[in-house]
Parts: structure tokens; sequence; C-alpha cells
């Protein structure tokens, strides 16, 4: 039997068949309730932020260590939507989860060398908002369909 070729299937289903076992891997986890370091253990949506007691230092390298290493930084950019406050707690925390999320909540995808913790309330606000994994997915999908259009 000859493999199967997706050379001539439309870039969405190509898309779907790729993001398929993605999604049932990141549910799977959320079911298991591994969602990181200090992981709580239900399915609930978690949010990766930095630490409260966690020093200016700690959290820069942290913070340079998540925007170089795949996080989307460009909305605590001087222009973004999260940018206010402009603090290294709230764009730490807005990197932190980022990463987090785009890493699919895998397991010490929120350590970030102790200067993050995981949390069960969203920490978005005005007109900043932190991604889910779900929503993110939901981004994902939306971005990539107006790209084949």
């Amino acid at each position: 039997m000859a493999p199967l070729s997706l050379s001539n299937q439309h870039p969405l289903i190509s898309f779907l068949i790729f993001l398929t076992p993605i999604v049932m891997v990141v549910g799977m986890l959320g079911v298991l309730g591994v969602d990181g370091a200090n992981s709580p253990t239900s399915s609930s949506t978690t949010w990766c932020v930095a630490r409260s007691d966690a020093s200016a230092q700690a959290l820069q390298t942290a913070l340079d260590y998540a925007c170089a290493a795949g996080a989307d930084c460009s909305p605590i950019q001087s222009d973004g939507l999260c940018y206010l406050p402009n603090t290294i707690q709230a764009h730490a925390s807005y990197a932190f989860n980022s990463y987090y999320q785009r890493q699919a909540k895998a397991p010490g995808s929120c350590g970030f060398s102790g200067t993050a913790t995981i949390a069960q309330t969203d920490p978005s606000y005005g007109s900043c908002d932190y991604p889910s994994s779900t929503r993110y997915v939901a981004l994902l999908l939306i971005s990539f369909t107006k790209k084949i259009k």
C-alpha cells in the first residue's frame, strides 16, 4: 500500500492534520493535571506568571531568556498593549506565560530558575490579554486561515 500523500491537500486540511495530535496531547496533559512546575492537579486553565518574591535581576535574566526562546514579547514593547505597567514583574509575567502557552504547558516550561509560578486566575487586564492554551490554539487557527485565503 502506498503511503498517504498530503501534497495535494488544501493547506488548511494539512494544518489540521498536523495540529490534531498536538491538541490531543495538550488535552491529555490537562486531564492528567500536568501543567509544569508548581502544577495544580486539575484540568483548569492555567497561566505562568512571575513570582512576587523574585528579584528584579533574576526576573530580567529570565525575561531575556523567554523572549529569546520563543515567547511573543511584542505586546510588552513600548508600543504594545501590555507595555503598561512598565515594570519588570508585569513584563516577565507576560513573557513567561507566552512561552508557557507556546510550549503547550510542557513540564518545566514555567520554571524560569524559580522566578515563575502557575496561576489559576487569569492575569489579563484592560486591553492586555494573557493567552491561555485554548485561546492560543484558536488564535493559531485564525491566523493560519487568514494566511491561506
